[in-house]
This record gives C-alpha cells, structure tokens and sequence, in this order.
C-alpha cells in the first residue's frame, strides 16, 4: 500500500501559505518551491514529514509537514497542517529619525532635513 500523499500546490493553498492554488503553481514553476532541498514542480506528491521550502509573498518559510489536506482550510486549521521552522525575519529600518517625546511638531527647516534623510 502507498502512504497518502497530495500534490505540492494543493497543499500550499490548502495552508494558506499562497492565496490561490494558481499562485502555488506559478511559484513552483519559478522555482521559489523546494521539498527536502530539492525543487520541484507542483504535481510532485507531498507526504508527511517533507519539509517544504517556499518563498512566500509574506517572506522565506521553512515549514514540516504535519498533515495532508488538497482543500482551503480555515486559518486555525490551515496552522495545523505545518510547522513553522523559518528563520526570524530581519529587523525593519527607521526611516525617521527619532525624535524626543514632547518636542513638539518639527519646524520647516527640521522637516526638510527628516525629508533629506528619507529620500524623498
């Protein structure tokens, strides 16, 4: 007997990890989806215990495959099909200066420097 097994796309969708099951595909034809390392297309079977590699419109995941599910599932469920091994995404930058509490608006000459400095 085969162990079950479902196809890589339906998955992703079904974890809500892409929007649409189209979107899934689209990423495994670019080559942004990888199972145990090695990329695949989006008919190749996922069983569990796979890790899945995917760059995701939210960032790079690294997900285990807990269960199997081919339908769009609510979020809470959709959260039980993986877990989430990805690394921490990078610090975000200031793109204002800091400014102390209570100083108040900035003036014209400060606002064209925090403009300067942002790039705008």
């Amino acid at each position: 007997m085969q162990a079950p097994s479902v196809r890589v796309d339906r998955w992703l969708a079904a974890a809500r990890i892409y929007k649409s099951r189209t979107a899934a595909q689209e990423a495994c034809t670019a080559g942004q989806v990888a199972v145990n390392g090695l990329a695949v297309r989006s008919s190749h079977p996922l069983v569990v215990g796979d890790e899945v590699s995917a760059r995701a419109p939210r960032g790079n995941l690294v997900l285990e495959v807990l269960a199997l599910a081919d339908k769009r599932l609510s979020p809470p469920k959709a959260r039980e099909l993986y877990a989430d091994h990805s690394p921490p995404p990078p610090p975000k930058e200031e793109l204002v200066a800091p400014r102390e509490r209570g100083a108040g608006r900035p003036t014209k000459a400060e606002r064209r420097a925090i403009d300067r400095l942002r790039g705008d």
